[in-house]
């Protein structure tokens, strides 16, 4: 998949749905012996094809109804399913939440489009946070993708006993609105079962999402629910499953457990269950602050290498040495020799780092180059124009310890033996008085520790974890490794 199809899929947020996962999704919906099906982002009509399979085999006759605001995909769904015009002759073109229908259904099923917050303006998060709210109550938070408004308001169209099956990302049970989320949905659903996939068995391989599929009635709120691990794409044991009501199955692509609604809601629906032995008394914040790195706009003009500050001729004592991929720094510790080593590579590794002062004091060169960023209009994007002057610089102290915050496989804690600055691409870690840097970059970059990150970041596609400030100092650290590296312990 080359850059230009990636970005086209992460615009419109459409990620096909495959035969073997659409089966056991509409086997469950159909359980509760509903004749008419809606979708609400029908795409190509992967489940409208799997909603006739289902309904031939069961000798049931059965309306699809849906939404789909690309008729492009409805197009290619024609071409691609074995469907007939006359299947798509209830489907409504258009958005779906101007989706005039607000009667009730008995049989919901989607995979809504995957568009994240940023990639909505701000007049479409307002409609959509109104539309909720108006309906539920539920304030969702501004960081909440286009995906949690249509599990929410899918949820609002289901009738007493109904079903709904969708199709999530694990972010939607992991980040700072999933609390508020769940709870909602716990207080006013069932939530019968949950099924997560490991990164080998992905619906959707390559693709920079973790995905989740919840099976949700509405029927009297459950304590325990049926929680799966898909470890076998296209396995016919996720059918066996979702058939036998959610029993346990002997199989070896396929883990089933039972958990508590409160535990699970706890630990995140997206994640294993936590024994107790993994809980600790101890987290991060009890040894170390921590702060994201910097934002500066627009990387490429403020973020240069030691040529290009030449050619411009910028004096080096208005810049900060610093790093910004994660992938500049290959192992466990940023040194003076890594940053010469990226200069000559021609990495960046200089940080233009201007202060308030006024624009005359300043030297012509740097002048200069304050008006080039002026002409490219640097000055007007939302981030930068927030600073007086917007040149100006956001300041952190070096810190001890940088992490590696958004990886596949190689997240970890950095020494920061340079003393540079990170960008975004890191969080800054500060030890607190009396707390030894050393000794505690031993402890956060022990296999235990790297493990409790599950516990308190956000997965995504292939193995990728991102773990937001907040967050990480909420980082579970076991009593014995505190004692072994002589971390101090509270009384």
């Amino acid at each position: 998949m080359n850059r230009e199809e990636r970005e086209n899929i992460r615009r419109k947020g459409q990620f096909w749905t495959p035969d073997w996962l659409a089966r056991p999704m509409v086997w469950y919906v159909l359980g509760s012996g509903a004749d008419h099906l809606l979708d609400p982002a029908v795409g190509t009509g992967v489940f409208f094809q799997a909603a006739k399979l289902v309904a031939t085999e069961q000798s049931r006759n059965l309306r699809l109804s849906g939404v789909e605001i690309d008729t492009g995909a409805l197009v290619q769904g024609l071409l691609e399913q074995k469907l007939c015009p006359e299947d798509l002759k209830h489907i409504v073109v258009g958005d779906f939440f101007k989706f005039a229908s607000m009667s009730s259904w008995q049989a919901i099923v989607g995979n809504p489009p995957f568009i994240r917050h940023h990639r909505l303006s701000a007049n479409q998060k307002r409609i959509l946070r109104s539309t909720i709210a108006q309906h539920t109550g539920l304030i969702l938070d501004g960081r909440a993708g286009l995906h949690v408004y249509f599990f929410v308001y899918a949820l609002l169209l289901l009738a007493p006993g109904g079903r709904l099956s969708f199709i999530l990302s694990s972010d939607v049970c992991e980040g700072c609105f999933a609390n508020t989320l769940w709870r909602w949905v716990a207080n006013h659903f069932a939530i019968d079962a949950v099924l997560t996939f490991t990164s080998t068995a992905s619906p959707f391989p390559d693709v920079d999402i973790n995905p989740i599929v919840v099976f949700i009635s509405r029927n009297t709120p459950k304590k325990h629910i049926s929680w799966a691990m898909c470890r076998s794409a296209g396995t016919r044991a996720l059918e066996d499953w979702v058939r036998s009501s959610f029993e346990r199955v002997v199989s070896t692509e396929l883990d089933v457990l039972e958990r508590s609604i409160k535990e699970a809601l706890s630990v995140g629906l997206s994640r294993l269950p936590v024994r107790h032995e993994d809980l600790s008394l101890y987290t991060l914040a009890d040894f170390a602050q921590v702060r994201r790195g910097i934002a500066t706009g627009a990387n490429d003009f403020f973020f240069m290498n030691s040529h290009r500050l030449k050619i411009l001729h910028l004096p080096t004592e208005f810049t900060v040495r610093a790093i910004g991929r994660t992938r500049d720094v290959p192992g466990f510790e940023v040194t003076n020799q890594l940053l010469d080593h990226l200069d000559r590579s021609g990495r960046p590794t200089y940080l233009l780092s201007l202060d308030e002062r006024s624009f005359d004091l300043l030297p012509k060169s740097i002048q200069d180059y304050i008006r080039l960023g002026e002409e490219m209009k640097l000055h007007k994007r939302p981030l930068i124009a927030q600073r007086n002057p917007w040149y100006k610089m956001e300041r952190r102290d070096p810190p001890p310890i940088l992490f590696a915050y958004l990886g596949r496989r190689n997240v970890r804690f950095i020494l920061n033996s340079a003393r540079v600055v990170p960008l975004t691409g890191f969080l800054c870690v500060y030890p607190k008085p009396g707390v030894n840097p050393h000794a505690l970059w031993h402890v956060l970059n022990h296999p235990q520790v790297l493990s409790n990150l599950a516990l308190v970041g956000k997965s995504y596609g292939d193995g990728a974890i991102k773990v937001e400030p907040r967050a990480l100092e909420r980082l579970s650290i076991p009593r014995l490794l505190c004692q072994e590296f002589g971390l101090p312990l509270q009384a």
